[in-house]
């Protein structure tokens, strides 16, 4: 993966489904690759290499318990995208509107043409 802004790093990580599921499970709290791997048809090293690229992304956090490592959400680099998503939606949502605003003008204007070419016409 070549080196990227974070936020395209994580878009690129939440581009697979089951690393969103992995995000998803994680929400309820920190799980080993052994229990995620339960949940997927799929070796326990390519379970661990999903983890690695969220965890690349700075979307999943590895804390070493023991002989285990239990993999945890990191809400800060969600929160990221979040606010970029929501960002993208406020300025659509603007443009939307302008857009609405401009199709009652033009269709005001539409009606009084022809209520005016009507009138002149009568």
């Amino acid at each position: 993966m070549s080196a990227r802004d974070r936020l395209s790093v994580a878009f690129a990580a939440l581009a697979d489904p089951t690393r969103r599921d992995i995000l998803t499970r994680l929400r309820s709290g920190p799980l080993t690759i052994t229990e995620l791997a339960t949940n997927y048809p799929m070796s326990r090293p390519a379970v661990s290499q999903h983890v690695s690229v969220l965890e690349k992304a700075g979307l999943v956090a590895r804390d070493k318990r023991s002989q285990w490592i239990d993999c945890s959400l990191e809400a800060a680099s969600l929160d990221e995208a979040a606010a970029w998503i929501e960002q993208q939606r406020a300025e659509w949502n603007e443009r939307f509107d302008f857009l609405d605003e401009h199709l009652r003008a033009t269709r005001a204007r539409s009606r009084n043409d022809d209520t005016r070419n009507g009138e002149k016409h009568g």
